[in-house]
């Protein structure tokens, strides 16, 4: 009986042993995630400084060592100790990951409010992605005669999508819309290397879609477009309606477009597809 308690002791002993003693001058683990959460963001402000004023960056690091009553050198000898122990590292990124996405959605989220759009556009192939209003009357004046819309990617866009924009133009019968004075429609994609965009006029009423889509210029970043009706004030108001913003993915987007078109065209409403031009950024 004496003897298995002896080996019992000595097991206990020998697993205490192998327990990695941590030395007092290493930084507590809820210590350094608030310094890495701090750091990092930090890190990420310096990128957008220039060149010139590379400086800063340093001052933005030192920033946070004061805000956490550390010196650089207590960060580095803890920072050695934590690439000593693995485990105790990954514990901590895995927190402040999750602390860096809840602030990025937070921002993201103040950002579409500011901008009136949605956070994100809803996922999936043939998705109206167009998230402002479905009528507008422009009069022509200096302060009713545009209709803009910018809509940053998100998760849900994929490189190789293609974009229709329509919009559906009314004016007066007995109007006849000379080319000077008819509205200008266009529409943008920036991608990762390039730009695309299409711009033309509205010379008669009825439906009318841009169409955009590229295979090799990259990641898409940004979908831009106007309608801009340069009328002078004695000429009447034309009315947009039936504003959708279709977004396809590669995969299946011919049998998608083609389905959307059998359901929104109809005998009173005509389209026009535009070729995209190619503008280097």
């Amino acid at each position: 009986m004496r003897l298995h308690c002896w080996i019992l002791f000595l097991g206990i002993l020998c697993l205490a042993g192998c327990k990695v003693k941590r030395p007092d001058s290493v930084l507590s683990d809820s210590k350094m995630e608030a310094i890495l959460y701090d750091y990092h963001i930090a890190k990420v402000m310096g990128e957008d400084i220039p060149q010139n004023e590379s400086y800063k960056r340093v001052l933005y690091i030192e920033s946070v060592y004061k805000k956490h009553g550390i010196s650089k050198a207590q960060f580095d000898s803890s920072m050695v100790w934590f690439a000593r122990n693995p485990e105790s590292l990954k514990e901590i990124y895995e927190r402040v990951n999750l602390r860096l996405k809840e602030e990025q959605e937070k921002l993201d989220g103040l950002i579409a409010l500011r901008d009136n759009r949605p956070k994100t556009s809803k996922p999936g192939d043939s998705i109206n992605v167009w998230a402002w209003r479905n009528l507008y009357e422009l009069s022509g004046s200096a302060l009713n005669n545009k209709v803009a819309f910018v809509l940053p990617s998100d998760s849900n866009f994929k490189d190789r999508d293609t974009l229709r924009w329509s919009v559906r133009y009314h004016w007066n019968d007995e109007m006849t819309m000379d080319s000077a004075h008819a509205p200008v429609m266009a529409m943008q994609i920036l991608y990762a290397n390039d730009t695309l965009s299409s711009l033309h006029k509205v010379t008669q009423r009825g439906k009318r879609s841009i169409e955009l889509w590229a295979d090799t210029l990259g990641k898409l970043k940004e979908v831009r477009g106007f309608v801009y009706y340069p009328a002078s004030p004695r000429l009447p108001h034309i009315l947009l309606d039936s504003i959708t913003l279709m977004r396809y993915h590669a995969a299946n987007d011919t049998e998608s477009k083609s389905n959307e078109e059998d359901k929104n065209h109809s005998p009173q409403s005509s389209s026009s597809t535009l070729i995209p031009k190619r503008e280097k950024r």
